[in-house]
């Protein structure tokens, strides 16, 4: 017979050895994401630290231009406008105004399929510079960011690659966690260790340190991602047009206002047709009498909060509408919550759309704060947090490598994975979390079950293959 104490020294070892196979297939998965998501992140975080840092050093659409503050009162809006048209002989675009006194007006010509950006110096009119329209090193980098620049092949394997993260963060932090105690001492790292031990102490808790972020980062930009974002999270989050007081809407949407694949329209906006002029429709805006123009949309936009920097659109053919706004995302403010879009008629000067930041549906205004966070656009803070972010993953890539490295056979050629454990207890519910996973992000879906099948139909039917990736 069995004693009480050996049944429960028996069932002790067995959830033991559960653990152990939970930790070991847990390793496993972590590692064989990280042989994917490494790349990836190395090449996002370095993209993102430039990108940030170009846009705090030189400005995305060259805006930091010094001018000399003269007596007197800046000139016409109108009469800068035509310095710069001038200057490019093309056709006006769009105004970026002035974030301070002491900053040139910017305004974009298009000439032919050609955007120009022009400077001007708002006392003078006297145009300071001009330069080819987002073709500098922010925008380069912005595109291995989003792309690879191999366009949509490359936004899938990013998606891939951020959706396999969120799996991969969530088995480090399974075999991060303490199970002898040390709670505390798990967060700070032992720079008395030696060798692997040490690497991996700091692998460890640098990532645990850095994972809430982390997860915040991948979630705003899988929300710009084809899939996950375009096709599911953004179709139910975009602003209804309906509440826009029955105006003539057209069958373009706010993403058309995007120029050359860039995210310049806010999230929750994208999706949202646009407002077309040549109705009664709308609220009073331009007093009646008063023309049209661009001196008074801007006085307008001046009398109804738009102040400090913000971007004017200019109509586009007989129903296009004059556009004002101003955004976080757009390094326009510091403030998401003070987001802000509004529609003109191009003829009647009426408000056929005014949008703020609390018209916007939860997730609409979580994504205003999240991506304005994940491009350092809220302050200093914000760019020092993020650039002591970059570099910590950069060294999570880099010891994550370390550790392998220093881990692997000698002189073999092998991965040296972690081994699947035998008899996994409980493999049903890890099924089905890898459905969940896979059916909240799709492309990671398609990444597990791609490792599934090269384990089950390719790794077990050639032994060699097996041996080396093992």
């Amino acid at each position: 017979m069995v004693s009480i104490d050996q049944t429960g020294d028996a069932g002790l070892e067995a959830r033991a050895s559960a653990n152990v196979k939970f930790y070991g297939a847990a390793w496993r998965w972590h590692f064989y994401a990280g042989l994917y998501v490494i790349p990836f992140l190395l090449v996002l975080a370095t993209t993102g630290m430039i990108m940030q840092w170009t846009s705090v050093l030189q400005g995305r659409d060259g805006e930091w231009v010094e001018v000399p503050i003269t007596a007197g009162t800046p000139l016409p809006v109108s009469q800068q406008a035509e310095a710069a048209r001038a200057a490019v002989d093309g056709d006006l675009r769009q105004y970026i105004a002035p974030r301070a006194d002491d900053l040139a007006a910017i305004f974009r010509v298009d000439r032919g399929e050609d955007a120009i950006m022009v400077a001007v110096d708002p006392y003078t009119a006297t145009v300071l510079d001009s330069f080819p329209r987002r073709s500098g090193l922010y925008d380069l980098a912005d595109d291995i960011h989003g792309t690879l620049l191999i366009g949509t092949i490359g936004d899938r394997a990013i998606e891939a690659a951020a959706s396999l993260a969120l799996v991969m963060i969530a088995t480090g932090l399974y075999l991060w966690w303490p199970r002898n105690g040390g709670t505390l001492s798990a967060f700070i790292p032992s720079f008395s260790a030696r060798g692997r031990a040490l690497w991996k102490n700091l692998h460890s808790v640098i990532g645990v340190w850095i994972s809430l972020i982390l997860v915040v980062f991948l979630i705003s930009g899988l929300s710009w991602a084809g899939i996950w974002g375009e096709k599911m999270v953004q179709a139910w989050s975009t602003f209804p047009a309906e509440k826009w007081d029955n105006v003539p809407l057209s069958d373009d949407t706010h993403a058309s206002m995007n120029h050359a694949g860039r995210k310049e329209v806010p999230w929750a906006l994208e999706q949202t047709p646009m407002p077309v002029s040549g109705s009664d429709a709308g609220i009073p805006g331009i007093p009646e009498g008063q023309a049209v123009s661009l001196d008074s949309i801007v006085a307008f936009a001046r009398q109804t909060g738009f102040d400090g920097r913000f971007q004017l659109a200019f109509p586009r053919g007989d129903q296009g509408v004059w556009t004002l706004s101003r955004d976080s995302m757009s390094n326009d403010s510091e403030d998401p919550t003070s987001d802000r879009t509004m529609h003109l008629d191009r003829y009647t000067g009426k408000v056929l759309a005014d949008v703020g930041f609390a018209d916007y549906s939860i997730y609409g205004q979580g994504m205003a704060v999240g991506i304005a966070f994940h491009e350092g656009d809220l302050g200093a803070w914000n760019v020092a947090l993020n650039t002591v972010f970059c570099l910590s993953v950069v060294f999570l890539c880099v010891s994550g490598i370390v550790m392998w490295w220093k881990r692997r056979p000698a002189r073999a050629l092998r991965l040296a994975a972690p081994p699947m454990p035998r008899d996994m207890p409980l493999w049903q519910g890890a099924v089905l979390v890898g459905l969940a996973v896979s059916l909240a992000f799709p492309m990671a879906g398609i990444a597990l079950l791609s490792i599934i099948a090269l384990d089950v139909l390719v790794l077990r039917r050639l032994p060699a293959l097996k041996r080396a990736l093992s």
